[in-house]
């Protein structure tokens, strides 16, 4: 064991995964991070429990009537599903002798599927990133460097410590587009059965990730395309595809209707439509057409520029990749046009699809979620394709892309500071629009000094819910959350601290190792 530790040690890829599992550990609060997943931790729960999908206290806010007037989930099954070990670990551990008298939040249940499930997504996507990148044919350290950006400066940060859907999301997008394209180019169908999978598993999360099925189909043909196939050559692949692609993608399609059924009694509606009536009941004055009811380009501009949710400020890295993407463009492989062309059409694609939904940018979130994953599919190229090209590129265009760089890190390590609603409450008292980034920085500050009612940041709307008050006036990492809480006891609250800054201390450790490792020839 002592050897293969080892061997392991200067191995980037081993370095790059035991840092993904490092840096997901000592972000997280012990906490799902939204009421969305803690509803889906429900569903979780009543897969295999005989508790209920939805409280009826939780209705009308939460929940729908289904056949027999049962109150069901809206959500789809996938992210359940996910959790769904951690659940039953967490639930037999919770009922341990020694927590027996503690009942307080964060949950012994939270923390165990917070944890678990959080590192082990961001290992799988640092493995499955560092292959696409390898097969892209950016070398091993642009690859390692692609991976470390996005695990750091993009959104796919914050939704590491916030359980969103969005990087389970990621990760089985990017598992599609790699192993489809280990097909195209090996003629193998064990890897586009397992990338067809992948993606048909993304149905169960979101049936909106049909999008990203069909940017699956594009990218290959967009390969092909770009290296000049014939159109006879493109028939025949895109025969080949379907004939193992379809079969897998209606399976999942099915499964995902089976549960409507069950849940609804139809096989063709979605929760939007039942969501949509229940709505207008409750509020006769509702747009006929809620919750399509935002004109388009309210929708569509929002997501770009708007200053409590532009993609462009909360991810800088995507300005830096597509930047790039134009002025190297006769210079990019083929490989690398196919999958810019790919993720920049699923980018807008998504932002369009979510333009007139009532909710386009996702409610309580840091920026825009329903698009955050294709944003990062795009951001991905930053790195990589500055690191090959660099040469290309004049010292005030290296010196600018560094600026963007480190302006992505900065935000994004801001984003983990509070919990998310802070800014959300905060606004109803300043107004909108409202510079988010600035104000989540204005709000470190305060907090770190102890101004923030001198700064006038204690708005009245921040104590209407005391659960969330708590939660949102501390810093939002587990050892800081049990103490603002004041349930566990004392040594319980120190032990967390130590264990928080030994974890702190071997990530940076890790950090140093692999950047050694990359200077190796």
């Amino acid at each position: 064991m002592t050897s293969r530790v080892r061997l392991w040690l200067p191995d980037p890829l081993f370095l790059l995964c035991l840092t993904a599992g490092l840096l997901a550990f000592v972000i997280q609060s012990g906490e799902l991070g939204t009421a969305d997943t803690m509803h889906r931790l429900q569903t979780t729960h009543w897969i295999w429990t005989s508790q209920p999908q939805v409280f009826p206290n939780e209705y009308p806010e939460f929940g729908l009537r289904g056949r027999a007037g049962q109150l069901y989930s809206w959500y789809g099954i996938g992210q359940s599903l996910l959790m769904l070990p951690a659940d039953l670990v967490g639930t037999w551990i919770a009922h341990w002798h020694v927590f027996s008298q503690y009942e307080d939040d964060p949950a012994v249940r939270s923390i165990v599927v917070s944890y678990t499930t959080n590192i082990l997504i961001n290992v799988l996507t640092a493995l499955i990133v560092f292959r696409l990148l390898r097969q892209l044919q950016f070398d091993v350290r642009q690859s390692v460097l692609g991976v470390l950006a996005l695990m750091f400066c993009t959104t796919h940060l914050h939704y590491t410590q916030n359980m969103q859907e969005n990087n389970y999301i990621l990760l089985l997008t990017l598992v599609g587009f790699s192993y489809q394209y280990e097909w195209l180019r090996t003629g193998s169908r064990r890897p586009l059965f397992i990338g067809s999978a992948a993606l048909g598993l993304n149905l169960l999360t979101r049936l909106t990730t049909g999008l990203d099925l069909i940017a699956g189909g594009v990218f290959l043909l967009a390969a092909l395309w770009f290296e000049g196939a014939p159109g006879r050559e493109l028939f025949r692949r895109f025969l080949e595809y379907t004939k193992i692609a379809a079969p897998i993608y209606a399976f999942f399609l099915a499964i995902d209707r089976l549960y409507q059924f069950y849940r609804f009694g139809s096989f063709t509606n979605t929760y939007v439509s039942i969501f949509a009536k229940e709505q207008r009941l409750q509020d006769p004055t509702l747009a006929p057409n809620f919750p399509w009811s935002t004109p388009f380009h309210e929708g569509f501009l929002g997501a770009l520029f708007k200053p409590e949710k532009s993609i462009f400020l909360f991810d800088p890295l995507l300005v830096l990749a597509l930047i790039l993407v134009v002025i190297l463009w006769k210079r990019l492989g083929t490989e690398v046009r196919a999958y810019a062309v790919t993720s920049i059409l699923l980018l807008l694609g998504y932002i369009s699809f979510y333009a007139r939904y009532t909710y386009w940018a996702g409610d309580f979130a840091w920026g825009d979620r329903y698009v955050s994953s294709a944003v990062e599919l795009v951001a991905l190229l930053a790195i990589p394709v500055l690191l090959r090209y660099r040469e290309h590129l004049g010292r005030m265009a290296w010196r600018s892309a560094l600026v963007l760089i480190f302006a992505s890190l900065i935000i994004q390590i801001a984003s983990l500071f509070f919990w998310l609603p802070l800014e959300i409450y905060q606004m109803e008292s300043l107004g909108h629009p409202t510079f988010v980034i600035a104000l989540r920085f204005k709000n470190i500050a305060a907090f770190a000094l102890g101004k923030m009612d001198a700064w006038g940041l204690n708005t009245d709307e921040m104590s209407y819910d005391q659960w969330d008050y708590v939660h949102i006036t501390t810093w939002n990492f587990f050892p800081f959350l049990l103490r603002r809480v004041g349930a566990a006891p004392r040594w319980v609250v120190d032990t967390a601290f130590v264990i928080w800054w030994s974890g702190i201390a071997a990530l940076g450790t890790v950090l140093w190792r692999l950047r050694g490792a990359l200077k190796q020839p």
